[in-house]
């Protein structure tokens, strides 16, 4: 929807709240010009049902207001009387439409300082859940929120089962644009694999202030900006839809390539601007390569010995394949007695591979050599011909077309370029970009595949592991990772897990919770 649909609609709304409570606001004392003040009347009402005005925020956050709205019916509705478990259903399944009944064919007096302790332990654990879900939405939404990892398209520095927080405040909270929803549910619902969201209305894309950019190999969560797919876990990856972008599905990835940048990989390494790229110390590349071995070599040497996470798969003639190794962990390999031979297992130059970026005859691109490429920058201006479009008709057609409400379409006539049946020669961008790419450069779905991420499909920032479990061991306690258990993702050096800190707070709040309560009992 259109910001003019959208006051449209909010016009409507308020004029449908006037005619359906102006006489309920006299009987509380109030005038009834105060029901048709957009805002102001919120505020007012939320004094007539004696509940907190801040109240009023809540019925403006989108996701939340789907509970809040209900809650505010049937608060209005107690508030004259109307408290049975008859009243509540027909409150809530007319969408408010009750209160036009409580409104004009009654004459129920306003209940001023009625009980709001609810009657029953069913209301009371009702109460407690909408709640509940009330704070948590809004804190997974504009705060923080949990992720898990689970690819190792960034191993070692986060491993699989590592279980994330995930700052949406660094970068600046990215409001909804989808505002109808399941509370707490991404784009699927569990067991029935259906959508969870409603594809309308949307709100346009806004993002709150942030109190910092992102910065060159900052890991990053965002939106998969080629996502179609319905449901995209294994064994359920099907169905084909346009998403709005916060329903999209969430990856992590680290920023190599920041907007204005101009990016090429050689050798699997990245450059920026013709320069190596310098990762931090706690980011490991890894690559994969074949093993030629005298000897049978078991995995546990692969695993435990060498920290080759996967460990290596036989091949025939005395050869294992090493899907991802970091540099360290190659040269100590190299010193095993029975390994005869280690040979990098990269792409050549030159030769294309299918499904990578921008997937056009005039570039022969493939994970190990790519590019050189350049990154947009928003207020920038790049010529459009037919050798330059592959790279920017996605950007243009998508991410600065129908996500942004606008219907573009990029033809190639021969040498000329046409967008929307106009020809054009150069283009300005409206966002800026990013290229986002995984430490395990030959077991990882990144840029390379599917080009830039746009601005607004950042998420946030993975700021703390809060858990870890590791996959290839059984038995729960013995799957844990101890020393990644409240670790920091960002830093230098050794990685330092504060969980004895944080017990030691845990017990301290416990502490004076008790003799707290203890006093109290006393007095």
């Amino acid at each position: 929807m259109t910001i003019t649909q959208w006051l449209i609609f909010f016009l409507v709304v308020q004029v449908i709240h006037f005619l359906g409570t102006w006489k309920l606001y006299v009987r509380a004392g109030r005038q009834a010009w105060e029901a048709a003040v957009p805002v102001y009347n919120a505020v007012v009402l939320t004094k007539i049902i004696n509940r907190p005005w801040w109240w009023t925020f809540l019925l403006f956050v989108p996701i939340v207001n789907l509970i809040m709205f209900p809650v505010v019916w049937t608060e209005t509705a107690r508030s004259f009387g109307f408290n049975t478990y008859k009243d509540t259903a027909l409150v809530v399944l007319t969408c408010g439409l009750y209160l036009f009944y409580i409104n004009y064919a009654t004459d129920a007096p306003h209940i001023k300082d009625r009980d709001l302790v609810p009657k029953s332990g069913n209301g009371e654990w009702v109460s407690s859940i909408l709640f509940a879900i009330v704070a948590a939405t809004i804190v997974h939404t504009y705060f923080m929120q949990p992720f898990t990892i689970p690819s190792s398209s960034l191993e070692k520095t986060l491993l699989v089962g590592d279980y994330l927080f995930v700052s949406k405040f660094h970068y600046g909270a990215r409001t909804p644009v989808t505002t109808v929803a399941t509370p707490m549910l991404h784009d699927s619902i569990p067991v029935a694999h259906v959508k969870s969201y409603s594809d309308t209305p949307q709100l346009p894309y806004f993002r709150l202030p942030g109190f910092q950019n992102i910065k060159r190999n900052d890991i990053v969560v965002f939106s998969w900006p080629v996502d179609t797919l319905i449901d995209i876990r294994p064994g359920f990856m099907r169905g084909s839809v346009r998403k709005p972008i916060d329903k999209k599905s969430n990856y992590v990835k680290r920023c190599v390539g920041l907007p204005g940048d101009s990016l090429e990989v050689r050798n699997g390494y990245v450059y920026i601007n013709g320069k190596q790229n310098e990762l931090p110390d706690r980011a490991k590349i890894q690559f994969s390569y074949l093993v030629q071995a005298k000897a049978e070599i078991s995995q546990r040497t692969f695993i435990n010995r060498y920290d080759i996470t996967d460990g290596a798969q036989p091949v025939q003639g005395g050869r294992y394949f090493i899907a991802a190794a970091t540099d360290e962990a190659i040269a100590r390999l190299k010193n095993h007695p029975d390994v005869v031979s280690i040979t990098p297992y990269k792409s050549e130059k030159g030769k294309a591979e299918s499904g990578t970026f921008p997937e056009s005859p005039l570039y022969p691109n493939n994970r190990d050599y790519f590019g050189p490429i350049y990154i947009p920058k928003k207020g920038t201006t790049v010529a459009i011909n037919s050798e330059s479009i592959p790279f920017y008709n996605r950007i243009i057609e998508v991410y600065e077309g129908y996500e942004m409400g606008i219907e573009n379409q990029i033809e190639v006539q021969g040498s000329q370029v046409l967008l929307n049946g106009n020809p054009i020669t150069e283009y300005t961008f409206k966002q800026d970009y990013y290229w986002l790419m995984g430490d395990n450069r030959h077991n990882s779905q990144d840029a390379r595949a599917w080009g830039y991420v746009p601005y607004n499909h950042v998420v946030g920032k993975p700021v703390f592991v809060w858990f870890s479990l590791d996959p290839n061991k059984k038995g729960f306690i013995n799957r844990i990772r101890w020393d990644r258990v409240f670790t920091t993702v960002g830093g230098e050096g050794k990685l330092v897990s504060y969980r004895y800190h944080f017990l030691g707070l845990l017990i301290l709040y416990f502490g004076f919770s008790f003799f707290r309560k203890k006093k109290k009992t006393k007095a």
